[in-house]
């Protein structure tokens, strides 16, 4: 089962490190609330083919915990997403880069204070490790240039983002056990409905954008990919491992997109590039190895697989 929780977080976080680099290819071609509806938009209709029917098998189960699957989407789908697509208007991506291994940081701390969950000595030198690797990916290697960084307009969108998927983390503990179509199909349709507001404010101040072939393009990956495949393969990580393990892997998000970026924009691969994978799989490995013996999954198990 663990081995399995790896294999999802880690294309989870591929597909969420491709999200940052569609994020940066989106300037110019769809505006930031544009692509966050549109998005979940087209993530509900492919979302809806498939899951009618036990969406109407689950429905006494999830008409009791409507209020929280709103909330998911709305917090961790909407509000993450819409600061995420609006920082990259305003900041670098090394800021953004950093700012995202805050995550982590935040679930083990929200976890500890609201649940006194346990956090060994390893956990905290794994989480050095990958924290490390993620600042030499940002820093491209020369760590001194950390200490120019200036904070602007969206590194306080950042923080917004990553304070609001720190919370939906922390809240999967208490996620209904239903189908994983249903656990995606209601928050998606939640993060729909709470983008529209955001891209009627975008609209009347006159900066939206309607996306091109390219923002189509864009659109369409953010909608199958993070949206629906990495969200799904997330909540089956936190499943099995908790959120407190399964959180140190958002870590390698911007390790991912640097090699993406690399991939994709042509960026060059560099020796510091491969330096900082390894710390942050070898910290994720310490930290696993060396959690503490009572450490659990803080969510029901899903009676589905």
């Amino acid at each position: 089962m663990q081995a399995t929780a790896y294999i999802c977080l880690v294309i989870a976080t591929l597909c969420w490190g491709g999200n940052s680099v569609a994020g940066k290819l989106a300037v110019g071609h769809i505006s930031p609330m544009m692509l966050t509806f549109l998005r979940w938009f087209l993530a509900v209709a492919l979302i809806a083919l498939i899951s009618v029917p036990q969406l109407k098998k689950d429905w006494p189960v999830a008409r009791k915990n409507l209020p929280l699957l709103l909330c998911y989407g709305a917090i961790g789908y909407t509000l993450f997403n819409a600061m995420l697509y609006s920082a990259v208007q305003y900041t670098t991506a090394i800021n953004v880069a950093i700012e995202q291994a805050g995550i982590p940081m935040l679930i083990f701390l929200l976890n500890f204070f609201f649940f006194r969950t346990g956090i060994s000595l390893a956990q905290c030198l794994g989480f050095g490790m990958t924290l490390l690797g993620v600042a030499l990916t940002a820093a491209h290697g020369d760590l001194a240039t950390l200490l120019q960084l200036q904070l602007n307009r969206g590194d306080g969108l950042m923080l917004i983002a990553i304070a609001a998927y720190a919370l939906y983390t922390i809240f999967l503990r208490w996620k209904p056990a239903v189908d994983w179509r249903t656990l995606m199909a209601f928050p998606a349709l939640a993060a729909m409905l709470t983008s529209l507001p955001l891209l009627l404010w975008e609209i009347g101040r006159g900066a939206a954008q309607w996306p091109d072939q390219a923002g189509w393009s864009i659109t369409f990956y953010t909608a199958i990919f993070p949206s629906l495949l990495a969200q799904i393969l997330y909540i089956k990580g936190v499943e099995a491992i908790g959120a407190n393990r399964a959180g140190l892997f958002i870590n390698l998000v911007p390790v991912f997109g640097t090699l993406l970026s690399v991939v994709l924009i042509g960026e060059r691969l560099q020796s510091f590039h491969m330096v900082a994978l390894m710390l942050t799989l070898g910290g994720i490995a310490i930290a696993e190895r060396g959690r503490p013996k009572a450490s659990a999954p803080t969510v029901p198990a899903s009676p589905v697989d």
